[in-house]
């Protein structure tokens, strides 16, 4: 089977179209969905935090305001259960809210309960920003799988690869410059004023990525399927094992 980090099918810079197919940009489109959740995986990531902040902001209670948070989380995942649909965005939001609600208990601190989504903000920003600059951008190892290329992009298109270091500076700096706003809000405001500011934060940085993201891969050249190849060559080698042999002279 081919590797797909063999350069043997090399895309240059200068083979990128000046503007995106059609279908470029609808399977960009479906990947990006895909990867990231759509509406609902939003909805799934601001709802619990939405409902903590208002319970709080209404009674003061962090028990009831974590407990709320918490519930909401497990009843998404269980609904995804039921539908039989992806669980990846709600367990990730179960496992943020959790951690959330067990370190503002421990403290007894309710802006705590924000902290550990806030400090996994700060490390997604900075691995994005590393990652890159290793030269494996973060959001091609994302998005390789979906798009079903894999690592071939590293060695096999550059352009690609290229696209891949863009979307990732973009997602490193807007994580980051979201958390220059909330750490000093975590310092200085109350428990109310920085839940609401965090909400409004949800979902505009997210959404400024993921246009990005896709400006950048739209414009980029076409994967390369290395699952296609991978099942071409298989066939070929079954049609050459499989075809009769012509006796030598």
């Amino acid at each position: 089977m081919t590797s797909v980090d063999k350069p043997t099918h090399t895309t240059t810079d200068e083979q990128q179209p000046g503007s995106a197919t059609d279908e470029t940009r609808t399977v960009t489109e479906a990947a990006l969905f895909e990867a990231f959740g759509g509406v609902r995986g939003m909805v799934e990531t601001v709802l619990p935090g939405l409902l903590f902040v208002t319970i709080y902001t209404v009674n003061k209670d962090l028990h009831i305001s974590a407990l709320a948070a918490l519930a909401v989380s497990l009843v998404l995942v269980a609904v995804r259960l039921l539908r039989r649909d992806t669980v990846k965005h709600a367990f990730s939001g179960v496992f943020g809210v959790a951690f959330g609600v067990v370190f503002a208990m421990m403290t007894g601190n309710a802006k705590d309960f924000y902290l550990p989504g806030m400090l996994y903000t700060l490390g997604l920003g900075v691995t994005y920003i590393a990652t890159t600059l290793a030269g494996v951008p973060l959001i091609g190892l994302i998005l390789g799988p979906v798009f079903k290329e894999n690592l071939s992009w590293r060695t096999r298109n550059p352009g690609r690869k290229k696209a891949y270091a863009k979307a990732s500076w973009a997602w490193g700096l807007i994580l980051l410059a979201k958390c220059a706003i909330l750490f000093p809000l975590y310092w200085w405001a109350d428990t109310t004023q920085l839940g609401w500011v965090l909400v409004a934060l949800k979902i505009p940085p997210f959404l400024l990525a993921v246009y990005l993201t896709w400006v950048f891969l739209a414009k980029a050249p076409p994967p390369i399927d290395v699952f296609a190849e991978m099942e071409a060559q298989e066939r070929a080698e079954r049609e050459r094992a499989a075809a009769p042999q012509t006796p030598e002279a």
